[in-house]
């Protein structure tokens, strides 16, 4: 009787799939654009504008950078970057839904005959809600720190946005300097995170 050994076989289902350069720069970059998509809109027409034509132009700004954040959100899921647990992956798949009802909310909202749609009301919501979602898993990121250096700590900056600029945007309006800096804590924020994304993909293994 022959007897062979083999060693047990990995469970590739417990691990997060590595994070290779060809599939975390372009998500980086995709990151980068699409927030500076919206920065440029915020920077032009503001973050409220009174006329239709601003409001398409801030709606459209804001889906491009919504479909960065998906990127960032293929990239934090492919790493498990807030951990292993079900609870861990399961706050980016909650995060998912919020973001895709806050995206087709832009995608309509764009469309001036589709603006005063009753069924976009309870949509509208779900645009805070989806930043308010991404903050808590940046601070999830950091506490976690399975991402090393800067990945680790930028995902906290970028995604503070709507716990610094949503009181900015209540306390001052729709006065240029709060557009200015809604935007500027968008180039520094998200726009940097997705730069480190794409030229050091390494730490997010």
């Amino acid at each position: 009787m022959t007897i062979r050994t083999e060693p047990i076989p990995a469970r590739t289902d417990l691990s997060p799939a590595p994070a290779t350069k060809s599939f975390t720069r372009p998500l980086g970059l995709a990151l980068t654009t699409g927030t500076l998509m919206w920065a440029g809109a915020m920077f032009t027409v503001g973050n409220n504008p009174a006329d239709s034509l601003g409001r398409t132009i801030s709606d459209l700004g804001g889906a491009c950078f919504q479909l960065g954040l998906f990127a960032l959100l293929a990239i934090q899921l492919r790493t498990a970057a807030t951990g292993t647990s079900k609870v861990a992956r399961g706050m980016l798949y909650t995060e998912h839904v919020l973001l895709a009802v806050a995206f087709a909310w832009s995608v309509l909202h764009a469309v001036p005959s589709l603006r005063d749609e009753a069924f976009l009301v309870p949509m509208d919501i779900f645009w805070p809600l989806s930043m308010l979602g991404m903050f808590v898993i940046g601070l999830k990121i950091l506490f976690t720190a399975r991402w090393k250096g800067a990945a680790r700590v930028w995902p906290a900056v970028a995604e503070s946005w709507a716990v610094v600029c949503v009181p900015v945007f209540g306390a001052l309006g729709n006065s240029p300097i709060a557009d200015y800096i809604g935007g500027a804590h968008l180039l520094v924020g998200y726009a940097t995170l997705g730069l480190i994304l794409a030229t050091r993909p390494s730490l997010t293994s």
